[in-house]
C-alpha cells in the first residue's frame, strides 16, 4: 500500500512485497512477557524455516520437549480462531485504544496492528500501544503483537511529534554512506521502540529508473526510492534493515516484484500493470540484498506483472510467491524463508472488485502468510471467511496453520512470545 495523502484521515502505508519463506524451524528461547520485550539482536530478527508440519491441535501438550521451539509450543496452545487472527495486520481507528479496536481484538484475535498517522509524539503513543499489547495478550494466550507503522522518511513518515526525529526521504538517505544510514536507522528504531512500535513497514526496495521517476506515482514521484540502481538500492536497503534490527525493530522489504516501472498507484488505481519486469530481472537484486541482510518480512504488490504471471495480481499469484520462496539467494528466486505479507487487501482500489473473502483466501492459497488491511471492516469479513474455510477444509487449515507458524516464528525472533 502507499500513503493516502488525498484523504482527510491519513492512511497507513502498507507496502507491497512478496516475502519468501519455506516453513520455519525455530529453536531459540522466548522472552518474558514484560511490557517492552528485551531488544533482540540484529540476527535474531530473521526467523529461520519451520520444517515441522503445522498441527491442528488447539491445546498444548502437557510437557513440551525442550527441543520444541517456543513458536511451536505457542502454536499448539492456540485455538484455530486465534491462529487465524495471527495472520492479520489490521489498521486501527484514530482512537487506537478505543472500544472498536477492543471489540475487534476480542472477537477476531487480530495478531498485529497498523497505526494511523499521529503527531502526538513518543510518550503519548507509548501509552496507547501498551494498552493495545495488553488487549492482545489477554485475548491470544499471551502472544504479543507486532505494532507497525510506515516510517520511511520524507513524505512517508507516519509518526511525528516530540521524541521522533524528522526523517529525510529515502532518496536523500540513498546519498549517504551505508554506515551513516545504518546508524541513523538504529536511532530511528530506538524512537519507535520507545513508542511501543516494533515493526516498520520499510524499506522500499523498488528500483525506479531516473528518467521516469516523476511519472511513477507510487514511488518516484514521492522520493521513496533509495536510488535508480539495484546495487545502490540493495546496499542502502540492507543498511536500513540491519540498523533497525540492531535496535529491535522488524522491517519489511517492499513492494515485490517492484513498483518502479508502473505509473499508477494501486491504492487509487485499478489494473496497474508492469510489462517489463521478468523473473530473472536484474532489478530484483535489490530485494535479494534485503533477504541476504535478514529482512523478516517481504511485502507483495497489487500490480500485475505480465512477464511473470499475466493472469492475476502478484498478491494472488502462486508464480510470484514461488519466485520469492525458491532459490538460495541467487538466480531467479530470492530464497526467502520469512513471512510473506500482502499490500493492503482492505481499502486499496486495486482489489475492490474482488469480494473481501476471496482476497484473503486467494492470497493464502497462493502462498502468502500475513494479510494487511487498512481498516477493520474488511479485515473482519476476511477473518470470518478464512476461519470458516479452515473449519471445513483440512487442506486449507494446513495452509492457515503453516502461515501462523511462520508468523509466530517471526514473533519469537522479536521477543514477543512467552513459553
Amino acid at each position: 500500500m502507499h500513503w493516502d495523502w488525498a484523504r482527510p484521515r491519513a492512511r497507513t502505508l502498507v507496502t507491497c512485497a512478496v516475502a519468501v519463506g519455506a516453513a520455519l524451524a525455530v529453536t531459540a528461547g522466548c522472552s518474558s512477557p514484560a511490557a517492552a520485550p528485551a531488544t533482540p539482536s540484529a540476527s535474531s530478527l530473521h526467523p529461520s524455516a519451520v520444517t515441522s508440519s503445522p498441527g491442528t491441535a488447539s491445546a498444548s501438550p502437557a510437557s513440551p520437549s525442550p527441543s520444541v521451539s517456543c513458536a511451536a509450543q505457542v502454536f499448539g496452545r492456540l485455538t484455530e480462531a486465534q491462529r487465524v487472527g495471527q495472520l492479520f495486520l489490521v489498521g486501527v481507528t484514530d482512537d487506537i485504544a478505543g472500544p472498536q479496536t477492543t471489540a475487534a481484538l476480542q472477537q477476531y484475535h487480530f495478531g498485529s496492528l497498523l497505526l494511523y498517522s499521529t503527531s502526538e509524539g513518543v510518550t503519548a503513543l507509548a501509552a496507547a500501544t501498551a494498552h493495545m499489547q495488553s488487549l492482545g495478550t489477554a485475548n491470544d494466550g499471551g502472544v504479543r503483537m507486532f505494532i507497525a507503522a510506515n516510517q520511511e522518511g520524507g513524505q512517508v513518515q507516519q509518526l511525528t511529534g516530540p521524541g521522533f526525529s524528522v526523517m529525510p526521504s529515502a532518496l536523500t538517505q540513498g546519498t549517504w554512506p551505508t554506515a551513516t544510514l545504518r546508524s541513523a536507522a538504529a536511532g530511528w528504531a530506538r524512537e519507535l521502540r520507545a513508542a511501543g512500535v516494533n515493526f516498520d513497514l520499510a524499506p522500499v526496495m523498488d528500483v525506479v529508473p531516473a528518467a521516469t521517476a516523476a511519472s511513477n506515482a507510487p514511488i518516484g514521484a514521492l522520493d521513496r526510492q533509495f536510488g535508480s540502481t539495484p546495487a545502490g538500492n540493495g546496499a542502502h536497503g540492507a543498511a536500513f534493515i540491519t540498523g533497525m534490527a540492531s535496535a529491535g525493530v522488524a522491517t519489511s522489504a517492499k513492494h515485490f516484484p517492484g513498483l518502479g516501472r508502473v505509473t499508477g498507484n494501486t491504492d487509487f488505481t485499478a489494473d496497474v500493470v508492469d510489462n517489463v519486469t521478468t523473473p530473472n530481472d536484474p532489478d530484483l537484486g535489490s530485494f535479494r540484498a534485503a533477504v541476504v541482510a535478514g529482512v523478516p518480512f517481504v511485502m507483495v504488490a497489487l500490480a500485475t506483472y505480465t512477464l511473470i504471471d499475466r493472469t492475476q495480481l502478484a498478491v494472488f499469484s502462486p508464480t510470484v510467491m514461488k519466485l520469492v520462496r525458491s532459490g538460495s539467494g541467487s538466480g531467479s528466486g530470492l530464497g526467502f524463508g520469512g513471512v510473506i505479507m500482502s499490500d493492503d487487501l482492505g481499502d486499496a482500489l486495486a482489489v475492490q472488485s474482488i469480494p473481501a473473502a476471496s482476497r484473503a483466501i486467494s492470497f493464502l492459497t497462493a502462498g502468502g502468510d500475513m494479510i494487511t488491511s487498512q481498516s477493520l471492516a474488511p479485515a473482519q469479513a476476511m477473518a470470518a471467511a478464512v476461519l470458516a474455510k479452515a473449519s471445513s477444509s483440512p487442506s486449507f487449515r494446513a495452509v492457515v496453520d503453516a502461515a501462523a507458524q511462520r508468523i509466530l516464528a517471526a514473533k519469537q525472533a522479536s521477543g514477543l512470545l512467552t513459553c
